[in-house]
């Protein structure tokens, strides 16, 4: 047999028969690992989407704020 004494047979066996044994454990696990990864990332898409619009409302009221100040400015200026 080898370098290797019949136990190391048997262990490798079993874990050769627990990873690919059967039920198909291997595409099953990352079957549910590609679903996680999936959830993830439309959790994070989500939260990505909500936090724009609140900072893109507060840039807009700001944007326009800015705009009003100038163009009070260019009056000041063109009527000195």
């Amino acid at each position: 047999m080898g370098a290797f004494s019949i136990w190391h047979w048997l262990i490798l066996l079993v874990v050769v028969l627990v990873l690919f044994g059967g039920g198909g454990k291997i595409s099953r696990m990352m079957g549910d690992f590609g679903k996680g990864l999936n959830a993830f990332k439309k959790g994070i898409k989500e939260n990505a989407e909500e936090a724009p619009t609140a900072s893109a409302d507060n840039k807009s009221i700001e944007g326009s704020e800015d705009a009003a100040n100038a163009a009070a400015d260019k009056d000041k200026a063109a009527k000195s």
